[in-house]
């Protein structure tokens, strides 16, 4: 099949988050598969520098990436002018996947496969149901100039159970909504400690160190991981991601002083290693923590399970029912919960150990090569 993927940001853009290695991965998979993928992308990278305003062209793991011009942004929505033409450019595909809500490219690629009488899987990313900011604006943009880009998807991609009430939510068919979940990393093998993140903390191989990795926003729980570590008084949390700049970094600053955790909790900001997931950071983790206000899945935790690491989710993150009580404890969004779960993981190491394996078995089970396999009968039921 040719497929052309529609995506608000690519690879090497890393500030994105989660989504980003999804879309690579799917399109890797798909390309080794002897699928051609074409993508239209914005040439955002970050949100601090300014977006190239020449495209380009280029191979990404046998994939052609288009990266439009981007003379306007406004955080990740990119405005790309140049879009529609060239979609016009492009050999027809036999399908499009939308990926993302709400952004300029995702919603002029929808409006050109209907034009075109192109067959489109949308795939939210966990924006369909309107939270965190403007909500308010969101509901009355998607009740107006978003609602086409779900009513004329042919069906609706959703990575967990949790992102299909979602799509239920906002009026779709129970017909159209499918579960793909995300893929995992290869399982790695056990890391020697200490490793690349306790060297830069300076911390030996003993010491108790929760890890987050992820973007530093609103919703993510760290400050709920912040306030239960002041009841752990030997546990270290480094928290790794790049800044989401709506003043969540200066929040913890201000936290993390008034508990006087100033030695015991570090804002790395991102991990300089870019490419591939970390699995080496996790590795060198006793937990990792995931316990964010809402994921349509949670990259992070089937990453940490790939690394042999054990987990803390909450239970509003789309993978809790694939981790549950295998690689991870499962807690509602709450800090009693968390702490005590934290706590309980520190001073297990055979639960630890035991969520560990766990983890690696799970990996094995639910690698990028199947959840390729998945999407390409989706794309066949839909062609």
């Amino acid at each position: 099949m040719r497929i052309l993927f529609a995506a608000p940001a690519y690879w090497p853009s890393s500030a994105f988050g989660g989504p980003i290695s999804v879309m690579r991965e799917l399109a890797r998979g798909l390309v080794a598969r002897g699928h051609a993928v074409d993508v239209v992308t914005s040439s955002l990278t970050d949100l601090e520098s300014s977006p190239p305003r020449r495209g380009r062209v280029e191979q990404v793991d046998g994939a052609r990436v288009h990266y439009l011009p981007t003379p306007l942004r406004y955080r990740w929505m990119g405005i790309t002018p140049s879009v529609w033409r060239e979609l016009d450019g492009l050999d027809r595909p036999d399908l499009v996947h939308v990926f993302g809500f709400r952004d300029f490219v995702g919603t002029i690629s929808s409006a050109w496969a209907r034009r075109r009488r192109v067959p489109y899987v949308f795939e939210g990313l966990g924006m369909v149901r309107p939270k965190l900011r403007k909500v308010a604006l969101k509901r009355a943009l998607d009740a107006s100039l978003y609602r086409p880009v779900l009513r004329g998807a042919g069906l609706l991609l959703a990575a967990s159970r949790v992102e299909a009430v979602e799509y239920s939510g906002a009026g779709a068919p129970a017909s159209r909504i499918v579960v793909r979940p995300n893929g995992f990393p290869a399982p790695a093998p056990p890391a020697a400690r200490p490793g690349p993140l306790r060297r830069r903390l300076g911390l030996d191989a003993a010491t108790p160190l929760v890890l987050s990795v992820g973007r530093i926003a609103r919703g993510k729980g760290l400050d709920l991981l912040v306030r239960a570590l002041a009841d752990l008084p030997e546990a270290h949390l480094a928290i790794v991601g790049p800044d989401d700049r709506h003043g969540v970094h200066a929040e913890l600053v201000a936290l993390r002083s008034a508990l006087g955790l100033e030695r015991r909790v570090q804002l790395l900001g991102p991990w300089p290693a870019a490419g591939a997931p970390p699995l080496e950071l996790f590795a060198d983790a006793d937990v990792s923590a995931l316990v964010s206000a809402h994921e349509n899945f949670g990259m992070v935790a089937a990453e940490a399970a790939a690394a042999g690491t054990a987990s803390l989710v909450s239970d509003r993150c789309g993978i809790a029912e694939l981790v549950r009580d295998r690689a991870a404890l499962v807690v509602p969004y709450e800090l009693e919960p968390a702490r005590e779960a934290l706590r309980r993981l520190l001073g297990d190491d055979e639960l630890r150990a035991s969520l560990g394996r766990g983890g690696r078995e799970l990996a094995g089970e639910l690698s990028w090569a199947e959840v390729v396999s998945q999407q390409e009968r989706i794309y066949e039921r839909l062609a």
